[in-house]
């Protein structure tokens, strides 16, 4: 099986689509202009007929309201601002990934202790853990030592993070496997 490590997983953070003037198809709007002081609700060809003669543009900014709320204002300038801050948001997200620690029923002291430290800095990096072990032949009979091994292996993490379980151990087939989060 092939594992995509590069995969283009950015969040998606969309900018919501304003409509301006012409396109407006409520009759009557609540406008908010330049000052932004409420002028009430206003036919939306008068609030058109303001903004205009200020050479500024009329944007409906809550359409779901009853009536609509649009702002008098100029729309290039709102239309920065809106991107701004998308971008802001985009840079401040951090996408958590889940990282795989494999163990082994039979893994030996320095290996053990090898993944432990690679699970530390999973840790510090804000990442989740996936602890598996797959169990072969009849290693399937003894899931209880696999079970040890998980256990040994999260009680030495928490020692270092507090930890939270997000899924508990699970055995599928002949594979064990948990997910463990940062607090």
């Amino acid at each position: 099986m092939r594992i995509h490590r590069h995969r283009n997983r950015k969040p998606k953070i969309t900018i919501p689509q304003y409509k301006i003037n012409d396109k407006i198809k409520a009759e009557e709007v609540r406008v908010i202009d330049e000052n932004g002081e409420a002028l009430g609700v206003i036919s939306t060809s008068d609030a058109l007929k303001r903004a205009q003669e200020n050479e500024l543009d009329l944007v409906e900014v809550s359409p779901k309201a009853d009536p609509p709320v649009c702002k008098i204002l100029d729309w290039s300038h709102f239309k920065y601002q809106k991107e701004k801050e998308v971008k802001k948001q985009r840079a401040q997200s951090k996408e958590v990934d889940v990282k795989g620690i494999r163990l082994s029923p039979r893994i030996g002291e320095h290996d053990f202790n090898v993944r432990l430290d690679r699970a530390k800095k999973f840790m510090e990096r804000g990442d989740k853990i996936r602890i598996e072990i797959v169990m072969r032949g009849r290693e399937k009979a003894h899931a209880d030592v696999a079970r040890d091994v998980v256990a040994k292996f999260t009680e030495q993490l928490k020692e270092t993070y507090p930890l939270r379980v997000e899924q508990p151990i699970t055995k599928q087939g002949g594979r064990l496997t948990t997910i463990l989060a940062r607090e």
